[in-house]
């Protein structure tokens, strides 16, 4: 293994002054065309830096523990990890994975472990749009939550902006002419489900559209739990009779897509459909794509390194600079509370997307 005392022997100049480029504190102490030399014959000869040591010196692992529920094992989590991963990288950090399960004394004990290995930071990965109580443990580390918000707020954290998708998703349906616009929503006790409900409320006061039918005395809003998906969609149907539906997700969409089959209605023509989570197994396999909002997983995990490592150094993240793909956008609902809004995926379920 290269040192090194090998790259000062080859260009003949003392190992310290190796040692000041090399961990990047050669500023107006080492000539700048020496330094380059010194790098330049670094790369070439294979160097690489000693972490241990450099940890040593710098008081930091450059490592990252990324502590999930069971967000590991979910369809979202690659988009998650992955972001996350590309952030590190940008910085020369590493990051370090740990499935929890939703088990509390597991959570303590990896915890105890990532400490071990001398972690600068935790990431604190939710499944789902959650306020959490952060474990005491992570007291005096710097800690993002993804997914998620702390209850105290005081905790940095980053979600989607849920009441961005519902009303973005129930303008898009206005846009394509329907009027009679129901939300197939979740019943289940989440946040996102109250959230997006905000959002559909407000663009059908906005666009002046009832959100019931008086004469027949039934509402366009509907909850329905995930083992009530099939009869609700019958439900919708014949209580209500939409010429458009914002689905909470994309599995209530998928029966909606049957029950409009069932009463030989071309979805994309008679009635519009717009849905959330874009999961690539249900959008294309329809047989009209689906109009589905992508959940901003990839940017989550990416904000929440940029955020942890300006905590672990010091410094301030600027949140405009980061540029998210898919046109995302970032903006601070609070001091501590990041929301990201998402894309919209048009296909042809939606009669503006045609």
């Amino acid at each position: 293994m290269v040192t090194i005392k090998d790259i000062a022997r080859v260009l003949k100049v003392s190992p310290a002054t190796v040692s000041l480029v090399l961990n990047g504190k050669d500023k107006k102490r080492v000539n700048p065309q020496l330094a380059r030399t010194i790098k330049e014959t670094a790369h070439s000869m294979g160097y690489r830096s000693n972490l241990v040591a450099r940890s040593l010196k710098t008081n930091s692992s450059k490592i990252l523990g990324f502590i999930s529920d069971t967000i590991a094992t979910t369809p979202f989590a690659g988009r998650i990890i992955l972001g996350a991963q590309d952030a590190a990288r940008q910085s020369g950090y590493l990051i370090l994975t740990v499935n929890t399960n939703g088990d509390k004394n597991l959570e303590e004990e990896e915890i105890d472990t990532l400490k071990r290995y001398g972690v600068d930071g935790f990431l604190y990965a939710c499944m789902y749009n959650q306020v959490v109580d952060l474990p005491e443990s992570l007291s005096g580390y710097p800690t993002v939550i993804i997914d998620g918000s702390d209850r105290k707020g005081s905790c940095p954290a980053v979600a989607p902006n849920e009441v961005g998708i519902g009303y973005m998703s129930t303008q898009e349906l206005i846009k394509a002419g329907c009027r009679r616009i129901a939300f197939f929503n979740a019943k289940e006790d989440i946040r996102a489900k109250k959230l997006r409900a905000q959002g559909y409320f407000m663009a059908m006061k906005e666009g002046g559209l009832p959100c019931e039918d008086s004469e027949k005395g039934v509402s366009f809003y509907s909850e329905y739990a995930d083992k009530e998906l099939a009869e609700g969609a019958v439900d919708l149907f014949d209580r209500v009779q939409p010429d458009g539906i914002f689905c909470f997700n994309d599995i209530r969409a998928s029966y909606i897509y049957a029950e409009a089959e069932r009463h030989h209605l071309f979805v994309g023509k008679d009635v519009s459909i717009v849905s959330v989570d874009n999961q690539p197994l249900i959008v294309d396999a329809l047989h009209q794509g689906l109009t589905s909002v992508e959940l901003p997983h990839y940017e989550m995990g990416y904000w929440a390194v940029k955020e942890i490592i300006s905590q672990s150094e010091g410094k301030k993240v600027n949140d405009r600079q980061i540029v998210f793909p898919n046109g995302a956008e970032l903006r601070m609902d609070s001091p501590h509370q990041a929301l990201i809004n998402c894309a919209l995926i048009r296909r042809d379920s939606c009669k503006h997307s045609l």
